[in-house]
């Protein structure tokens, strides 16, 4: 699997619950925080579901 930054670019404020668990649970929280992680099926879906709040570069 490929290695991947994910960049949370926007803030959490008034997000359903649920986007804020899955930006929890990819190791964000907080903006122009960025992890370092293997782009698997799981985190694929996690990234598509708060896309809007992320960017994703491969490294």
């Amino acid at each position: 699997m490929a290695k991947v930054r994910i960049t949370q670019i926007r803030s959490t404020i008034k997000r359903p619950e649920t986007q804020l668990r899955t930006i929890q649970s990819l190791g964000l929280g907080k903006r122009d925080k960025s992890v370092e992680v293997e782009y698997t099926p799981q985190i694929q879906g996690m990234v598509r579901k708060v896309s809007h709040l992320v960017s994703v570069k491969e490294l």
